[in-house]
């Protein structure tokens, strides 16, 4: 008889349901440009650092590294804490998962703004370290970059 393979990771990461496709379409749908930054003509990027417990909420964010304002970073932090991710429970223990999302805040060209459409782009990097306080590091094949257009 052949014994099925055992999964070599005991703690699965947690994982957005529908995968990268249905992120960039939850991005589309909730993230607002905040019309102060609008008015300010301020863009850039907002990085957030978030926990996702053990049933797959997002139970803290925070900005990391330089903040951006004019109510981009605050706009970050709502929609990444309105996220909800699949979790699987490894054996019963309950475990706090630590990650890392980039938020791109892009002014919108003349030609979009009279199609009324907004240019967002974020990136996504899954990191697993023992210091909380490290920087983010993209892995190698690993993370998300997606832009998206919203109108």
């Amino acid at each position: 008889m052949h014994k099925p393979a055992k999964d070599k990771h005991f703690i699965k990461q947690p994982w957005f349901e529908g995968g990268p496709k249905a992120m960039k379409q939850y991005v589309t749908e909730h993230l607002r440009y905040p019309t102060e930054a609008l008015a300010q003509k301020v863009e850039g990027t907002v990085t957030v650092r978030f926990d996702i417990d053990h049933k797959g909420d997002v139970v803290d964010a925070k900005i990391i590294g330089h903040a951006l304002g004019h109510g981009c970073d605050e706009e970050a932090i709502r929609l990444v804490k309105s996220m909800k991710f699949k979790v699987d429970k490894p054996r019963g223990l309950r475990v706090v998962y630590h990650k890392t999302m980039q938020v791109h805040f892009r002014l919108p060209t003349a030609a979009e703004q009279t199609s009324q459409e907004l240019q967002v782009q974020y990136n996504y990097v899954e990191k697993t370290a023992s210091d909380p306080a490290a920087e983010p590091v993209v892995p190698s094949g690993g993370g998300y970059t997606i832009s998206i257009g919203w109108g």
